[in-house]
């Protein structure tokens, strides 16, 4: 199978890069640089120059390589896991995954491409009983910069799925750990632990969905030949924040995390990382095990 692959080069896209060559598929990134084939051309892949920003580069691009399959990973997240980095880079971030992703979709269109498979999110629904499944809603009430990351999320599912000519596929992925990611030993959250500048905050009862990276790709070339729809990626082990947290902190060789009040973390971090810490609804991955066989391996920390 021919698979067109948007984010290739990022810590998600090596590792779905790496499952599909095992699978023997034909891979082709789309990149902007040299440096970039490069990098792909010796994980095995090939690569086309576009700018995903650039609605006719898109089309060009997609025309030439006729793929059967294109998996958008688009993201331009910051190399550090910080709030004040986050709020610096979510316009960004934004403008790629909407422009990129409406640009992909005309693209896939002119191709005639069969199946499109869009990376979203499974740690932004909306606050409820018990663990949410794919039925449930994003978390639109949420602080600010949540509120808008589940609007852009809700958007892209919607556009995809409202194009009848696709086979749309999207996957809500737990927060990423493991190599290349900020949640490993040698990661930007890994670095801040050690340094004691994560701390508990008030209760810490936000439920948080992890998902290890290569469990994530091998969940996205299942998907490859899966029902259309939507599914959780994630563990079997969504973890409240004042238990992951310290458990991580002894995985990466760190002090025990500090505790703060809501009111100091607000303060000093602003009101997304306190509802990060205490409001998340963690994610259930029953439809993926039964429609995807899908078994995550357990957190690595826990």
């Amino acid at each position: 199978m021919k698979i067109l692959l948007a984010g290739a080069t990022g810590a998600i896209g090596r590792a779905i890069v790496r499952q599909l060559r095992a699978g023997d598929h034909e891979v082709i990134g789309m990149v902007r640089s040299d440096d970039a084939a490069e990098a792909l051309a010796k994980a095995g892949a090939g690569a086309v120059k576009a700018d995903v920003l650039d609605a006719q580069s898109v089309r060009d691009a997609l025309l030439r390589v006729r793929p059967d399959v294109i998996i958008n990973q688009l993201t331009a997240l910051p190399k550090h896991y910080t709030s004040a980095d986050m709020q610096a880079a979510a316009e960004g971030d934004r403008r790629l995954r909407v422009t990129g992703h409406a640009n992909l979709l005309a693209g896939a269109e002119a191709a005639r491409v069969g199946r499109y498979i869009l990376q979203s999110a499974a740690f932004w629904y909306a606050p409820g009983a018990g663990t949410a499944d794919e039925k449930e809603p994003f978390a639109f009430d949420a602080t600010p910069g949540i509120a808008a990351g589940t609007r852009t999320y809700a958007s892209l599912e919607s556009e995809l799925f409202q194009n009848t000519r696709l086979q749309g596929v999207a996957l809500r992925y737990g927060f990423f750990y493991g190599p290349g990611t900020w949640f490993n030993t040698d990661g930007d959250v890994g670095e801040q632990v050690r340094k004691g500048k994560v701390p508990v905050i008030g209760q810490g009862e936000g439920l948080w969905s992890f998902i290890h990276i290569d469990d994530a790709a091998a969940a996205t070339v299942v998907a490859l030949r899966s029902d259309p729809g939507v599914y959780n990626i994630v563990d079997d082990q969504p973890s409240e924040q004042r238990v992951w947290l310290p458990a991580f902190a002894r995985f990466v060789n760190a002090p025990e995390p500090p505790r703060v009040t809501e009111k100091q973390a607000e303060e000093v971090a602003g009101s997304d990382t306190v509802y990060y810490a205490t409001r998340l609804r963690g994610a259930q991955n029953a439809k993926a095990k039964r429609e995807l066989g899908f078994r995550p391996r357990t957190l690595e920390w826990l």
